[in-house]
């Protein structure tokens, strides 16, 4: 039996598949410290490495050790406590001086060690979309001739050595043989009987040039029949692959952020936040995913990536003015038929009362019938204002793919965020 081991290094000259088996045994421990990293983090340092600790008493191993064995009888000379016989009180929590154990000593107010290690960011970023997906994605129509399979179709005489076709090539090549080789064996058969035949003949009436004619002939066709080649390039045969279309999952997500007035830097910062959160998801694990940046206040805006998360342009409110520059920007560019559309809105809910009906008018008539999921999220420690009570109107009749939750603090972006885009069941 043949034992592969992988001895590839990591950052810490350690083995990679034992870093991994880690990874793996401590995930629970590990992702609380991630999401608590995540919740602490500013918007600008959201992609590097963490430096994660873990209690040393949730990694310690079981151990057998040998006790002393046998009795003893100890004389403990100045001991005015006990006698012999007496039961000793077990000693409570705590390590001494040198210790670090629970209750020890310690200048931070801690009294338990942690065993600490570097994720790197790829690992980090793993930790953070673990268990997330887009929600209802689905296959669309043949629309990218690039978006290809390659798959078998049939043989074909040309090809690459990897691709050729044993089994085949040994059947051609064995028909090839048969073909070739039995007129000879046929001439050879005849010209032996007629060997035979001529050799039976009485000596008198024996012909000795025609023996030797038939003889020469057998010698002759004997090698014909020898050097009919075992196997030839004219009996190879390749596996032939084509590359077949494959249905398009491509999406386009579209950002949606409030920056009125009446949204403070610390609303924009958290739906910033919650932005960068989901822009580095999707460039993270889907290939095709387009992403288009809309700010609004009065007026809606398309804008670059730059210019979401940085300009500091702000104004009144009115929320239908960006779910009418979404709906058009539909209808110019990404079919529903070719496309998964979906919505991500960030608030703080308030809004023209008027607008707000304007609002969900436009959700339930025209976008909802199109998208695979919208999101809505309101940034406001207060109660909800009109665009939310209008919006749960939408979700009644859409509960499958419209979701809503508020976030007070910026410690509830990545919560939120999970829940809006954590895996479901088949169905659900």
């Amino acid at each position: 039996m043949t034992y592969f081991i992988d001895r590839r290094a990591n950052a810490k000259h350690k083995s990679a598949v034992n870093r991994q088996r880690f990874l793996d045994r401590y995930r629970t421990h590990i992702k609380r410290s991630v999401e608590e990293a995540v919740n602490r983090r500013s918007i600008t340092d959201m992609e590097r490495g963490e430096k994660v600790s873990i209690p040393s008493r949730d990694i310690s191993e079981p151990v057998f050790q040998h006790g002393p064995g046998g009795k003893r009888s100890i004389v403990a000379p100045g001991n005015k406590e006990f006698t012999e016989g007496d039961r000793l009180r077990r000693p409570g929590g705590g390590g001494g001086a040198g210790g670090a154990g629970e209750g020890g000593a310690s200048d931070q107010g801690e009294g338990m060690d942690e065993f600490a290690f570097t994720l790197s960011r790829e690992e980090f970023l793993d930790f953070v979309f673990d268990g997330l997906e887009l929600p209802h994605l689905e296959r669309k129509a043949l629309v990218d001739l690039d978006e290809v399979r390659p798959v078998r179709a049939g043989l074909s005489r040309d090809g690459v050595p990897a691709r050729i076709n044993i089994v085949r090539s040994m059947r051609e090549a064995h028909a090839r043989r048969i073909a070739m080789r039995a007129p000879i064996r046929r001439a050879l058969r005849e010209a032996r009987e007629a060997l035979e035949i001529e050799e039976r003949k009485d000596p008198v009436l024996r012909n000795p040039s025609r023996i030797r004619e038939l003889e020469a002939e057998i010698v002759r066709l004997e090698k014909r029949l020898e050097s009919v080649p075992f196997i030839d390039t004219f009996d190879l045969r390749y596996n032939n692959v084509i590359n077949q279309p494959q249905p398009s999952s491509k999406a386009v997500m579209f950002c949606v952020m409030d920056v009125s007035g009446s949204m403070t830097q610390a609303h924009k910062d958290i739906a910033k936040r919650f932005f960068l959160l989901l822009y580095l998801f999707l460039e993270r694990s889907y290939e095709k995913v387009e992403l288009v940046f809309v700010r609004h206040h009065t007026a809606a805006k398309e804008v670059d990536e730059e210019e979401f998360f940085y300009s500091r342009e702000t104004g009144g409110t009115i929320v239908s003015s960006a779910l009418t520059l979404v709906d058009e920007i539909i209808a110019k560019r990404y079919p529903p038929g070719q496309w998964n559309l979906y919505v991500a809105q960030a608030s703080d809910g308030d809004n023209w009362d008027d607008d707000s009906v304007a609002c969900r008018e436009l959700l339930i008539k025209k976008l909802m019938p199109r998208l695979q999921y919208f999101t809505y999220v309101e940034i406001t420690p207060h109660a909800h204002q009109a665009l939310w009570e209008e919006y749960e109107t939408v979700a009644a009749e859409f509960s499958a793919r419209f979701a809503m939750r508020q976030i007070v603090e910026a410690g509830d972006v990545y919560s939120v965020f999970r829940e809006l885009f954590k895996r479901r069941a088949v169905g659900g």
